[in-house]
């Protein structure tokens, strides 16, 4: 049995292990999984592989910028930095399912939200010309980048959704309503009371598996606006969390 971990542990991923059964290997990606069978459990390492066949765990992501004096001396390049990121939302927008993004009016949402649009509004004029000319469907068929870095995707909404949450009168919900209408993506602007994040708590201890404050506190009107967005029909959400 081989079992691995992203890179930098985006998902996480548990191994345990039972007194009862000696010899077995458990992995999970929840804690709650194991928590009934193991009486030991750890979490697994970003960037490592396990192989059953040794009975070892070892490294396999090696990055350069590993080694604290390892200095880069490449000079910055803000042009190549942009096209990046532009490059990384295109390939996030490969998507076979209705997608939409979390706009909280700050810098890093607002950046994502804007190229996103942007592509889905490309995308829209090339379907329309396609259409005009006589197409009736792509010509692959296919949803992802080619070697130009052009995004082909099935699912096309007629407009790009946006979404929003925070309680009445946030100052962040006006920046949302404000940056989506500049990028005009059709926006939703939901709120929650205090007694709704209060009430949701102990979901999302359970969801969360941890007791660390700040992450609670963040993902609580997270978890609220998640379902709503679930309940419109949204799969996908592009994000801009984690750049901080």
């Amino acid at each position: 049995v081989i079992a691995a971990r992203d890179p930098i542990g985006i998902t996480s991923f548990y191994q345990g292990w039972s007194s009862e059964t000696p010899g077995a290997v458990y992995f999970a990606s929840e804690l709650k999984a194991l928590h009934p069978i193991c009486d030991k459990i750890i979490a697994f390492p970003p960037g490592h592989v396990y192989d059953s066949k040794t009975d070892t765990t070892t490294r396999y992501f090696e990055p350069s910028w590993w080694d604290p004096t390892n200095v880069p001396s490449t000079p910055i390049d803000y042009k190549a930095i942009r096209e990046m990121l532009e490059r990384s939302v295109r390939k996030r927008l490969m998507a076979e399912v209705p997608f939409g993004v979390l706009l909280s009016g700050g810098l890093d949402s607002s950046l994502v939200a804007s190229i996103a649009q942007r592509e889905v509004l490309r995308a829209r004029a090339a379907q329309e010309k396609a259409l005009a000319a006589g197409a009736t469907s792509d010509e692959n068929g296919l949803v992802g980048i080619d070697d130009s870095n052009s995004l082909s995707t099935v699912t096309l909404l007629s407009q790009l959704h946006s979404f929003s949450i925070g309680l009445p009168g946030a100052p962040d919900t006006q920046a949302a309503i404000e940056v989506a209408k500049f990028l005009g993506t059709k926006h939703h602007a939901f709120t929650f009371t205090i007694e709704d994040g209060i009430n949701a708590l102990s979901d999302v201890i359970y969801h969360l598996e941890t007791y660390d404050v700040t992450t609670i506190r963040a993902s609580t009107p997270m978890y609220l606006l998640s379902r709503k967005i679930k309940a419109l029909g949204i799969k996908m959400v592009l994000s801009g969390e984690g750049s901080d």
